[in-house]
């Protein structure tokens, strides 16, 4: 499942970020959230310049510029995914043939059961589950 690749910072995503100093006075906005909103713009052009070269290979040079700002400028939140339809439609070159080594390895990672597909993003560092990954409390 293909889900949008905009920059974060913490649970934030930098497109909002841009956002509330577009929508309010300058004056208004605190210095704390000005300095954030330039690294969220110099990390909104970072990764659409990056996603465009992985798309170029691929794609004519306007349409992997128009992909790349679509999947990273935060028209979606990260949850949202981007399913074989909507690629399609979107012109991305995708195929849903899944070859069947594939499938094998992916049982080796299974995913919780949602009613609806999504991309899930986990804020936290991600722990196995393994003894050595736990904390003892006595």
């Amino acid at each position: 499942m293909l889900g949008p690749v905009d920059p974060q910072f913490g649970q934030h995503p930098a497109a909002s970020i841009l956002k509330v100093i577009h929508q309010n006075p300058i004056a208004e906005v605190d210095d704390q959230t000005l300095i954030l909103a330039d690294k969220a713009g110099k990390a909104l052009a970072q990764m659409a310049q990056e996603v465009g070269e992985l798309l170029a290979d691929e794609y004519p040079a306007e349409k992997a510029q128009e992909l790349a700002k679509l999947i990273t400028s935060g028209t979606w939140t990260h949850d949202y995914p981007i399913t074989y339809e909507r690629a399609v439609a979107l012109g991305l070159r995708v195929n849903d043939k899944i070859p069947a080594n594939m499938l094998h390895l992916m049982q080796f990672y299974p995913q919780p059961t949602r009613r609806q597909a999504s991309v899930e993003y986990l804020p936290l560092p991600y722990r196995s589950g393994r003894s050595a990954d736990r904390t003892r409390v006595n």
